[in-house]
């Protein structure tokens, strides 16, 4: 029956109303991605509803989106999050989230071992994403990731967020435009990681689907440090078996708004060698790098040194390092350091040209995730795309098998792989507890 635009849309608003849903028509009415209705909203779920879920309340003050599920394992949680949206629904399963036809994107904010994974659900699903930072908690991972946009096209932001801080864009952009003259060198550092954390098993609790929790990662005793703690300390960011440590999980800011610069910048944008000493914990629960150092060499003769905030306040190596993380810049004429709470440059003179560096520009993005959900509406590439954040989470992963195995790690672009050391190799792969794959 051949109807109008405006009756289909004026139906579809009566149905959802005398069913008690709410007459929102998705981006994927009339015609799908691409063919959208300039008044249409993006359907929105939340895949967990841990602290990290607290930056997705831009969905409900954006006139564009909305949030229409929430989903957690933990049903304490998904029920206190709920609370923030009308008419949402709650899931325990992530699955029953992806196979509603209404739900257009999806917010990833996971514990890391499951950013992955989910993230290629999502995309089978015909889901765009939002997906946390870091990427993966391994290379491959970060690989397997990518066929997200090459084989199903979807829009996927990276959750790194300093893309969208107009102090960070105008830095870079200084530097693209050559204010500072070639850039020989460059910093970044991020707040070390922890150590200890005690395994005392205990009953899971009521309402905690903890195989769900733990979904690809190896079975392991129910305890506070594992599952329960919040904040810094939570284990899930210090513990292996989820994560790669701060390394990653904070040092994926700081290495973002590099790549941010290198992907821009004319200049090969991939490492050829990283050689890193560090510290492990030999004792408790946590087991990820807790200090680091490393050094990155690009084939254009570039070299760039990773820390973490106290060997780098130990250390300071230059008048820019300074703060708990940053990424800092050094040319022939200059430099430039930015950061979440701010940036300088080495002269004044020079941030004055900030409102007007030159022809080279980056992309404005007002928010992280107003700009993810103009992106799914337009079917753009958005601020922090995955091309990039696959880059990015490579230099952590790559800092992390240096320091494990003791050994300075070559790495070749082309083939995209550590190469002239087979163990260092392996150790780009993780296996997964079945039934969970990395199927794409």
């Amino acid at each position: 029956m051949n109807i109008s635009r405006r009756e289909f849309i004026k139906s579809a608003a009566l149905t959802s109303a005398a069913l008690g849903f709410p007459s929102i028509v998705p981006s994927t009415v009339l015609g799908g991605p691409g063919k959208v209705s300039p008044n249409s909203k993006v359907n929105v779920a939340l895949i967990s509803c841990g602290n990290r879920s607290g930056y997705a309340d831009v969905y409900k003050r954006y006139d564009k989106s909305v949030v229409v599920a929430v989903c957690d394992p933990i049903r304490s949680r998904r029920l206190k999050r709920k609370q923030a949206f009308d008419h949402c629904a709650d899931y325990s399963d992530f699955r029953e989230v992806l196979a509603r036809k209404d739900v257009d994107a999806v917010h990833i904010s996971t514990a890391d071992h499951w950013h992955v994974p989910i993230s290629l659900m999502a995309a089978r699903a015909g889901k765009d994403m939002y997906t946390e930072k870091p990427l993966g908690i391994s290379i491959e991972q970060d690989l397997k990731a990518r066929a997200i946009v090459d084989k199903y096209h979807r829009v996927f932001q990276y959750g790194a967020q300093q893309r969208s801080l107009q102090h960070v864009r105008m830095g870079i952009e200084l530097a693209l435009n050559g204010h500072f003259g070639e850039i020989r060198e460059a910093y970044i550092w991020a707040p070390r990681g922890m150590s200890g954390g005690v395994c005392m098993e205990t009953p899971v609790p009521e309402g905690y689907d903890y195989d769900m929790w733990l979904g690809p990662a190896p079975n392991a005793p129910f305890c506070e440090d594992r599952c329960l703690k919040q904040g810094s300390r939570n284990g899930i960011f210090h513990i292996y078996d989820y994560a790669i440590g701060f390394v990653a999980g904070w040092g994926a800011h700081p290495a973002d708004m590099l790549q941010w610069w290198l992907d821009n910048a004319g200049i090969p944008n991939m490492p050829v060698s990283c050689e890193a000493k560090g510290t492990i914990p030999t004792e408790g629960l946590f087991n990820t790098l807790t200090h680091w150092d490393a050094y990155f060499v690009y084939p254009n003769g570039l070299k760039v040194r990773f820390m973490d905030n106290e060997t780098a306040a130990k250390e300071k190596p230059h008048p820019g390092v300074e703060g708990g993380h940053g990424t800092l810049l050094v040319g022939s004429e200059g430099w430039v350091v930015v950061s979440r709470s701010g940036w300088k440059v080495s002269d004044e003179a020079i941030r004055q040209k900030a409102r007007d560096p030159g022809p080279k520009r980056l992309p404005v993005s007002p928010d992280q995730i107003q700009n993810f959900v103009d992106c799914v509406l337009s079917r753009q590439q958005p601020v922090d795309n995955l091309h990039s954040a696959v880059r990015s989470d490579i230099l952590c992963h790559l800092v992390d098998i240096s320091v494990r195995t003791g050994r300075k790690i070559q790495w070749d672009n082309q083939q995209e792989t550590i190469v002239g050391d087979a163990p260092a190799a392996k150790m780009m792969h993780r296996d997964m507890r079945p039934p969970w794959t990395l199927a794409v």
